[in-house]
């Protein structure tokens, strides 16, 4: 069984970003996560570096043999909120499993900043991101359409890696 973990940097709980998480999560795996963190429920306890609870997450988010990173698209990059809680993982190491970036915005202005600023975040992380970086309009997040063509690209590269992890 592969574990997956959705994280979501939307500082909205509930979000519609948190949304186009779990949908993609369903997409690439046909189940639900089985973990889902949305860091805004987290709150301010992501700046106590001592929180055991915090620690907890990140050790199940980096031990996960698929993980969703998302966030709202804030001044053309990720949110505050996301680097807070990225920033507890050991560089190189941190994630051992596939990591698949996800973005939302407002226009397709910003349509590479997924690719260019969470995607090399992930790999650094030791993340292995297959294919591009996901940006989705947030006026379409509930339209299955707009993952159609990335799912198409990306989905048998994330089905291969997730074969050749161990359950």
């Amino acid at each position: 069984m592969t574990s997956t973990a959705v994280v979501v940097g939307n500082p909205k709980p509930q979000s519609r970003t948190l949304a186009a998480a779990e949908h993609l999560a369903r997409e690439l795996t046909g189940g639900e996560p089985d973990l889902v963190v949305d860091l805004a429920a987290v709150g301010a306890e992501l700046l106590d570096w001592k929180s055991p609870s915090v620690g907890a997450l990140v050790e199940q988010v980096g031990a996960a043999n698929l993980v969703i990173v998302a966030s709202p698209t804030y001044k053309a990059t990720y949110t505050g909120l996301l680097k807070l809680f990225l920033d507890r993982f050991a560089g190189g190491t941190g994630l051992r499993g596939v990591a698949v970036p996800l973005m939302l915005g407002a226009g397709p202005g910003h349509a590479l900043a997924a690719e260019l600023h969470l995607r090399p975040l992930l790999t650094e992380l030791g993340g292995t991101v297959p294919g591009r970086a996901l940006y989705v309009l947030d006026s379409q997040y509930d339209d299955p359409s707009a993952y159609k063509d990335w799912l198409d690209d990306t989905l048998p590269a994330v089905t291969g890696l997730l074969a050749g992890l161990p359950a």
